[in-house]
């Protein structure tokens, strides 16, 4: 039977207990979101520097749900507000970083706390301690080398020296020039934070090269570098003109060629003295790898290629030119030149010791050849002459040597003559001038050694291709006798000077001492300024002889010590196309060209005659309307009036410099119509038996806007820094690419023979 329970239901029971259990949940303590948001700061702790460092510092804030971030604030006990820095936010999120950047000046005390508190919760905060230190001395740089040149595309490794780069972040490299932007002021090449090679632009200029801090951009360094377009000094005084001009010299400033910046750089040894003038080639490829090249001839019958740059010297090739792959036969020696021993000459030793290479050789740039007579003599008395053709890039032989010797002959009755054939004597004619290179023929000129009779002066051309004598290209200066005289002379000395070259390829030259009767008819050019057609063979277009060439001739006064020199043309002036030269006697005669004047008893037929007062055994040289000579006495300038078509009588100005014999051969270095230097060697103690001693030659370096200023010599430097092998009468020096090369013949003991290399002090 059914029974009623007094128990509740099972539905109330169950919500009691709902009730029961809510309210004890209620009573259990309740924990928030924000309560448990933590705050960190990263870094912790930072050194920063005053006056312009900074720090980056990230927030890490966890449990904020919102992601609110935090709020920063600065704080110190030395400070308030900016004093302690500034931020570049004031709030951010989780993990982004803010800046903060020193005040200018350092706190006292030094620490500042930067506090990151939390936005959902405030009373969430972290702090980091940042030590502002004082700022460091000034970020200096300082460039290796400091000045210099280069030739057109040529590499130069620079490198940097940051002081005060705390953090080492070294420099950054950049070129600038006039007239040039971004890499056509030149390029770099193997860069890092303190090195890197500059590769020169293609066009010539003076560039800079820039070194700019990376940690401080207001702070930088740069070096001034000259970039020259010369294409060579390929023959004797630079040019065809003979003018002795450098107009592509971008390094060498009348500011920069001082004792400071200026001065020898290396030397090359060489095995016999350096008569002839060094060439200078840029960018010629020799095994495989590029180098500006200086050669060198001797009179121990060697060629040296040394890389015109390399310190220390870095010889490419050596040729001995008397060696069987260069034509020599078995015992050939130099020609022993001075004492009991000379076989040339009266034994006086004009040259000394030896003579070998004498003449200053020719460059052809196209093919790579170098053109150069050597003299040598065997155990039998046999005396060579040989005209080579050596290759530039190895030093080897490209044709078979030209012998030349008495199978080259002219029809005459002078001094020497063998049944009416005056035969060339390799012997007695001694190969002085420079050589010439004019239209694919190769000319080269004689006169005598010390006045040996019997010698005639020479010109003979050859042919560039094949070494060959060219028909009807053979010019005796005196061929046949005159009167009752014994000699015949004429030679073609010119204190080593070379031919000079016109546009339509005649070829001026001065004779010295010897028999004339060119003015009656004959073929005898003593004494005499000549000009000789190239057009079919050699022959005589015109020339000049001084009224008084009797008396130059019985006095040894040779009007041919000298040397002749073109002189710019003058298309505005009375006289369009000039040339000027001079001698023993002192006088220099401009001529006109194109009707030199010949020979009166009464007058000479010149344009103009400037007595330079002392003998002369030199080229002048010419730029800019200014003639340079040092006869034996100071270095002359005359100023050319070109409304006039003549020199104003005195001297513009002289050099404080007395030459002593033989004088110099002046060169000239200068940007265009800029930066015109006069460089000249005084080789007064040139130690052969005749020289009053023996002594280093001096280099001189002069404004040439007024020689009176001299700007550097080789004897001012300290503890003999500059000091230059012992002189070497008549040499030339060689001026290209920032530097200059001069020949010496070393000590003459230990060192027979030395290229001297000046230039801009890297340092």
């Amino acid at each position: 039977m059914f029974v009623k329970s007094d128990c509740a239901s099972w539905p109330s029971i169950l919500a009691a207990l709902v009730v029961f259990t809510l309210m004890g949940l209620a009573s259990v303590p309740r924990v928030s979101a924000q309560s448990r948001i933590t705050v960190a700061v990263s870094p912790a702790t930072a050194s920063v520097q005053a006056g312009g460092g900074s720090q980056k510092f990230t927030p890490n804030v966890r449990n904020d749900r919102h992601n609110r971030g935090v709020r920063w604030t600065l704080s110190g006990a030395g400070c308030s507000g900016s004093s302690c820095g500034t931020l570049s936010a004031a709030t951010s999120a989780s993990g982004t970083p803010i800046t903060y950047m020193a005040p200018p000046n350092v706190p006292n005390p030094a620490t500042v706390t930067l506090t990151a508190t939390s936005i959902s919760n405030t009373a969430k905060n972290a702090s980091a301690k940042i030590t502002v230190l004082g700022s460091p001395a000034a970020i200096s740089i300082d460039i290796s080398p400091k000045r210099g040149g280069l030739t057109i595309t040529q590499t130069l490794p620079v490198s940097a020296t940051v002081e005060n780069d705390v953090h080492a972040a070294g420099v950054t490299w950049s070129a600038s020039g006039s007239g040039c932007s971004g890499t056509s002021c030149g390029t770099f090449t193997n860069v890092t934070s303190v090195s890197a090679t500059y590769v020169a632009p293609s066009s010539a200029g003076v560039y800079s090269i820039i070194a700019t801090s990376v940690a401080d951009l207001t702070r930088s360094a740069s070096i001034s570098i000259g970039v020259t377009d010369l294409a060579g000094i390929l023959t004797y005084h630079n040019n065809l003109s003979r003018d002795g001009t450098n107009t592509h010299e971008f390094a060498l400033t009348t500011s920069n060629v001082n004792t400071s910046t200026f001065g020898k750089l290396f030397s090359c040894q060489t095995d016999g003295a350096i008569y002839a003038q060094p060439l200078w080639i840029p960018n010629l490829t020799i095994a495989g790898a590029s180098h500006n090249v200086i050669v060198v001839a001797t009179q121990h019958e060697s060629l040296y290629a040394f890389d015109a740059d390399a310190t220390p010297c870095m010889s490419l090739w050596h040729a001995d030119l008397i060696d069987s792959l260069h034509g020599g036969t078995p015992g050939e020696t130099s020609v022993p030149s001075a004492g009991t021993g000379a076989l040339v000459g009266s034994g006086f030793g004009d040259i000394s010791p030896e003579v070998g290479i004498t003449g200053t050789p020719v460059i052809d740039p196209t093919t790579k050849t170098l053109y150069v007579v050597s003299k040598s003599v065997n155990a039998s008395t046999q005396f060579f002459q040989r005209l080579h053709a050596i290759d530039l890039t190895t030093g080897n032989e490209r044709l078979t040597p030209q012998s030349i010797d008495s199978s080259i002959s002219v029809p005459g009755t002078g001094s020497g003559s063998v049944a009416g054939q005056v035969a060339f004597d390799s012997r007695n004619e001694s190969q002085r001038p420079g050589l010439v290179l004019s239209n694919a023929v190769v000319y080269a000129a004689w006169a005598s050694h010390e006045d040996h009779d019997p010698y005639h002066g020479w010109v003979i051309g050859f042919d560039a291709a094949t070494l060959s004598p060219v028909a009807n290209a053979a010019f005796n200066s005196t061929p046949n006798q005159v009167g009752t005289l014994s000699y015949s002379r004429g030679g073609i000395w010119m204190g080593g000077g070379a031919p000079a070259v016109d546009a339509m390829g005649n070829l001026f030259f001065i004779t010295g001492n010897g028999t004339f009767d060119a003015n009656t008819g004959g073929s005898n050019y003593g004494d005499s300024v000549v000009r000789l057609s190239t057009a079919s063979g050699l022959s005589v277009a015109d020339y000049f002889t001084p009224l008084d060439q009797a008396s130059l001739d019985a006095n040894d006064t040779d009007f041919g010590s000298g040397a002749a020199t073109i002189l710019v043309d003058q298309p505005a002036g009375p006289v369009a196309h000039l040339v000027i030269g001079g001698g023993k006697q002192g006088n220099l005669f401009l001529l006109n060209r194109d009707k030199m004047g010949k020979f009166s008893s009464s007058t000479n037929n010149v344009v103009q005659t400037v007595n330079l007062g002392n003998s002369i055994f030199a080229t002048p040289a010419f730029w800019q309307n200014n003639l340079y000579v040092a006869g034996v006495g100071t270095l002359k300038q005359f100023t050319f009036n070109s409304t006039t078509g003549k020199f104003n009588g005195a001297p513009f100005s002289q050099s404080s410099t007395s030459y002593r014999f033989p004088g110099a051969t002046p060169s000239v270095s200068s940007n265009g119509a800029t930066n015109g230097i006069i460089w000249a060697l005084d080789n007064g103690l040139y130690c052969t038996p005749q020289s009053p001693g023996c002594g280093a030659t001096v280099l001189h370096a002069y404004d040439a806007n007024n020689v009176a200023a001299e700007l550097w010599n080789s004897s001012q430097a300290a503890a003999n820094r500059d000091l230059a092998g012992h002189a070497v009468k008549f040499t030339v020096p060689t001026v290209a690419n920032g530097k200059v090369y001069v020949g010496t013949r070393g000590n003459d003991s230990s060192v027979l023979g030395e290229l001297e290399v000046y230039g801009l002090l890297p340092n």
